[in-house]
């Protein structure tokens, strides 16, 4: 995952999914951000942003977000630049290891990203993932099972984990 800045230039384009309207970003090289309409942290269109949609790699993303509608993609293969803090880099880098199908914990990710004592600001840093669904934030819950905060909405998180075929 490359959290360096390739350049200030911000690309921008929407498309439909079946989990509703979806803004994207890009630095022109690498995905920024994927944001779900309505959804917590939901970034205003600045006025230099360009919209285009054929912007690398949103072509690629939709064709893989297409492949994991069907079922048949469990991982996103692209090039990532989220732009965070280095705690949360290293919190989104343990969640990028939760595979699909699989949930764990808040103190399970904690553990993962090396700062188990941490679990509050490690949840912090979850709701702040820019790129919901490509890193998987959605595949923590709380520790007694139950589902927990979801900047993109609880309803749309129960639908990405069934989706993926986790009980809940």
């Amino acid at each position: 995952m490359n959290t360096a800045r390739s350049s200030e230039r911000t690309f921008y384009c929407n498309f439909r999914s079946w989990l509703g309207e979806v803004l994207l970003t890009s630095d022109g090289h690498a995905l920024t951000g994927l944001y779900f309409a309505g959804q917590k942290d939901y970034p205003a269109i600045a006025a230099h942003w360009q919209a285009d949609d054929d912007a690398s790699p949103f072509p690629e993303l939709r064709e893989q977000w297409r492949e994991y509608e069907a079922g048949r993609l469990r991982r996103f293969e692209l090039a990532l630049a989220p732009r965070g803090t280095p705690f949360q880099v290293r919190v989104w880098r343990a969640l990028g290891t939760i595979a699909c199908g699989e949930t764990i914990s808040y103190r399970e990710l904690a553990q993962r990203a090396g700062c188990p004592t941490a679990i509050r600001a490690v949840g912090t840093a979850v709701g702040r993932n820019p790129l919901s669904v490509v890193i998987p934030c959605h595949r923590v819950i709380a520790s007694d099972g139950t589902l927990a905060g979801y900047a993109g909405g609880l309803d749309r998180k129960r639908a990405l984990l069934r989706h993926e075929g986790c009980e809940l």
